[in-house]
């Protein structure tokens, strides 16, 4: 799916489900602890997404680790984001020198579950919903908006270390498969981020691709 929606320099593996046994790291293991097993199935599955991009780019494989926002960390001269959800993991990586930074998220296409669209969606999001509906009432857009915003923090925070938070991005999400994220900081280094979508059976994904010297404030 995300190899539809980001150019070739960036490498992207995907898998449907856990099947396959994957070695992990000393380091990788004991962040794992006493994990229940959907954990350590998801935890490990998503890494040998990952290497296997990582082989794409001819990148020495890798222990990944969490940061302290949770967020991966990459070799050095490396730029990728992960994303698992039910039925799906997937890892978009690329090289510095190519891209500044990536962000991708995958979601169920389903409805939001009750409340989460009133959490996470400013008013002009709000007002833009029953347009969109209109266009193509076949898309859970609830469900897409938030999967935009992920991908938004995915590509923001590795970028400036800062948080962004639901109601510091206004997404415009477009029915071309399109989407907008400015940035709502009055002091943001970043204007924004123009990013891709797509719905393919019962999943959704979004994705972020930022090339090299294309960031703005």
């Amino acid at each position: 799916m995300l190899e539809q929606l980001l150019p070739s320099p960036v490498a992207v593996a995907e898998r449907y489900d856990d099947d396959e046994p994957v070695e992990l790291f000393p380091e990788e293991e004991a962040q794992l602890g006493k994990a229940v097993p959907k954990r350590r199935f998801e935890f490990g599955t998503v890494r040998a997404c990952a290497r296997e991009a990582m082989k794409a780019l001819d990148v020495a494989p890798a222990a990944i680790l969490p940061g302290p926002k949770r967020e991966p960390l990459w070799p050095e001269n490396v730029v990728g984001s992960l994303t698992h959800c039910l039925g799906y993991r997937a890892a978009a990586l690329a090289l510095k020198t190519d891209f500044e930074t990536i962000g991708i998220d995958a979601e169920p296409h389903a409805p939001a579950p009750d409340g989460v669209l009133g959490a996470i969606a400013i008013p002009a999001e709000l007002d833009r919903m029953p347009g969109l509906t209109a266009d193509d009432p076949k898309i859970c857009w609830d469900r897409l908006l938030f999967s935009a915003k992920e991908s938004t923090y995915k590509a923001w925070f590795p970028v400036t270390k800062r948080w962004l938070g639901f109601e510091d991005a206004d997404i415009t999400l477009n029915a071309d498969g399109t989407f907008h994220s400015r940035v709502l900081l009055p002091d943001t280094p970043i204007a924004g981020f123009d990013g891709r979508w797509l719905v393919q059976g019962d999943l959704l994904v979004t994705a972020i691709a930022v090339p090299a010297g294309g960031l703005s404030g």
